[in-house]
């Protein structure tokens, strides 16, 4: 019989911090060891599942009374420049998709990171504070959350917001619906890897692909968006239509879905501008922040009910995040809650 104790402020945060890094066994193991008595993986999930539901309750609260025009209290100075950027993760469920008879789900990770922008010459873009949002959500409760985040984070203060993310479709549906930023830009890496894949589709796997794709990388970076799109026009009207019974991979689709990409994006990839700009055009810290979340959840061994998943990820985005939310948790949080 698993036995439970009331927990300490210090114990909580303690056992917090330490779940929201390493999987139970381990922290039931560190723990044992720091405290002196017994103690088992099952215990210290028990215990920091609640105390991760905590703090989703927490931001739930929020985001309603963002819903009711009440925003989040606010201790960002203004910025000068803040990014946005939102990607998705993967973890895996108990229970199989009855559809698809698979664990994997995905869970939508944020990232917004202050900069001080570069001189458009020398000095690159200057990362200051960053901060971590994930949840398996659905898209529009995740770009509620998103808003929120933003509001806290100095949204309506900076004098240039911009969402920096690839060009997945539920990230414009967000950016669309919640109207939150100045710029939209795509990640100048994730724009090169379609061109990439384009010129093997027309050249194969050859020297000539990779001499094709630096030229298209070269006209991208210096925002020649007509010239890459000619050419995906001229390489699409070299490989003929799509059929109907080409496969997902084939270079006709590969070459057609390209094509779409830079035409929808077309007003995204001015990376010339950007750079004048003193912004960056990497998405390098929400695919890290994507990194973090999968340390610790994306495990092939770790198999999450929902409400476990959300916790941990609560814990960790509130751990890692770099403003010092996660000691101003603390100092606020009811001594005794109860956690066990």
């Amino acid at each position: 019989m698993l036995t439970t104790v009331p927990l300490t402020p210090a114990a909580a945060r303690q056992v917090a911090r330490e779940a929201a890094e390493k999987p139970f066994g381990i922290v039931a193991r560190c723990l044992a060891e720091d405290w002196g008595r017994p103690l088992v993986a099952a215990e210290i999930q028990r215990w920091s599942e609640r105390l991760g539901a905590e703090v989703v309750a927490q931001r739930h609260a929020e985001q309603i009374a963002w819903q009711r025009g009440v925003p989040p209290v606010s201790l960002e100075p203004t910025p000068e420049l803040l990014v946005l950027g939102m990607d998705g993760g993967r973890y895996q469920s108990r229970h199989k998709d009855p559809k698809t008879k698979s664990r994997w789900r995905e869970n939508k990770v944020l990232s917004i990171t202050s900069y001080r922008p570069g001189d458009g010459k020398e000095r690159k873009p200057q990362r200051l504070v960053a901060t971590l949002l994930a949840t398996a959500l659905e898209a529009e409760s995740f770009g509620q959350l998103v808003a929120v985040e933003a509001e806290r984070r100095g949204l309506r203060r900076a004098k240039v917001v911009i969402n920096l993310s690839d060009g997945g479709p539920w990230i414009d549906g967000i950016d669309q619906r919640e109207h939150l930023a100045d710029v939209r830009i795509i990640d100048f890496f994730h724009a090169s890897e379609h061109l990439c894949a384009s010129a093997k589709a027309l050249c194969g796997n050859t020297p000539e692909a990779q001499t094709q794709w630096q030229q298209l990388q070269g006209w991208l970076w210096e925002g020649q968006h007509e010239r890459v799109r000619s050419w995906l026009t001229q390489a699409q009207a070299q490989l003929g239509p799509v059929q109907p019974d080409d496969a997902p991979e084939h270079p006709r689709r590969v070459v057609a879905r390209d094509l779409e990409y830079f035409r929808r994006h077309r007003e995204h990839m001015r990376y010339d501008q950007y750079r004048r700009n003193g912004w960056p055009i990497g998405s390098g810290p929400t695919e890290a922040a994507v990194k973090q979340f999968n340390k610790r959840i994306k495990g092939t061994e770790q198999f999450w009910n929902p409400e476990g998943a959300e916790a941990i990820m609560a814990l960790r985005a509130l751990w890692r995040s770099e403003d010092g939310r996660w000691e101003r948790y603390w100092m606020s949080r009811p001594a005794y809650a109860k956690a066990a």
